[in-house]
């Protein structure tokens, strides 16, 4: 016998102006309770320190998190020169200084190295699996990891403000994986004066920006009354970095079933990744084949 999904089937994005002192997996959790939804999950992490946008997607919209996690994602943050320290943010212990204060147009010019294609080690304090187990866990029982590197697309790196000696303000916009600790770490020691984040802000992701983002107390106030659902967002928006293809009558209802459906298609070519829609909503996601549509995903 099948088991009854608790909850309601709710659908959308909530896009939330996280706060500092709460886990994403909190701020979920409060999500799918104020909703009461039957399923809920984010488009990437924040550290518990960070605020900014943190997409939480309800219902049907999780089938469109992974293009969102793919998208831009844009942080604006604040690195402190001279010390360096366990986590690589301002929560860590101290484990070493310098009284080294490099001059802006120094940095300005360091940055250069920190953008396109590179390879960036991950810190120590993160969700990085070390043999079955977080790499996290191990640092806070004491334990030193080599991490191995991995490739970050940066798109940008600035310097936004330089307010005095010890401080500087950067603001990134990187693709998927990216951390910004290990950003202000590497940074800091190719200048030879140390570093790490002070504060961290991501002002947007994908199409989601912090500026139209719903606060918690807003979630509290409106939670499960008639009234919170205004505040999700369609989960087409989950899939705006795809081109949009209509589905003829009959290709919608083909795809509703999983099968290659016929669509409208202009400016796409063959075998490209694109999305459905039929009166306004989505369908399914898949591959564009000769006038059909192959679903990947499908939308109920």
């Amino acid at each position: 016998m099948a088991r009854t999904k608790k909850g309601r089937a709710v659908s959308g994005w909530l896009v939330v102006d996280k706060p500092a002192g709460i886990t994403s997996t909190a701020v979920v959790n409060k999500v799918k309770w104020a909703f009461q939804a039957q399923k809920a999950g984010h488009a990437g992490t924040l550290d518990p320190a960070a605020t900014g946008v943190l997409a939480v997607a309800l219902g049907e919209a999780t089938k469109t998190v992974p293009y969102i996690t793919d998208a831009l994602k844009c942080y604006r943050f604040m690195v402190r020169l001279g010390a360096a320290t366990t986590t690589d943010d301002a929560e860590g212990t101290v484990i070493a200084t310098s009284d080294n204060r490099p001059a802006t147009d120094a940095i300005a010019a360091a940055l250069a190295a920190f953008r396109g294609d590179i390879m960036q080690v991950p810190p120590q304090f993160s969700a990085v699996k070390v043999d079955g187990e977080r790499a996290y866990d191990l640092a806070r029982e004491g334990e030193a990891m080599d991490l191995a590197a991995r490739p970050l697309w940066v798109d940008s790196l600035v310097l936004i403000a330089r307010p005095d000696a010890d401080h500087v303000e950067l603001e990134m916009v990187c693709g998927k994986g990216g951390y910004v600790r290990s950003i202000a770490r590497d940074l800091g020691q190719a200048l030879g004066c140390l570093g790490h984040v002070l504060w961290l802000r991501r002002e947007w992701s994908g199409p989601f920006t912090a500026a139209g983002g719903v606060s918690l107390d807003d979630i509290d106030r409106l939670a499960r009354s008639e009234d919170i659902d205004a505040l999700l967002k369609p989960l087409e928006l989950g899939l705006a970095d795809l081109p949009e293809l209509v589905a003829t009558p009959e290709g919608a209802a083909r795809l509703k079933n999983g099968n290659p459906g016929m669509v409208l298609a202009s400016g796409i070519e063959w075998g490209d990744q694109a999305w459905a829609s039929y009166q306004g909503r989505a369908v399914a996601v898949g591959i564009y084949k000769s006038g059909e549509l192959h679903p990947s995903r499908v939308f109920n």
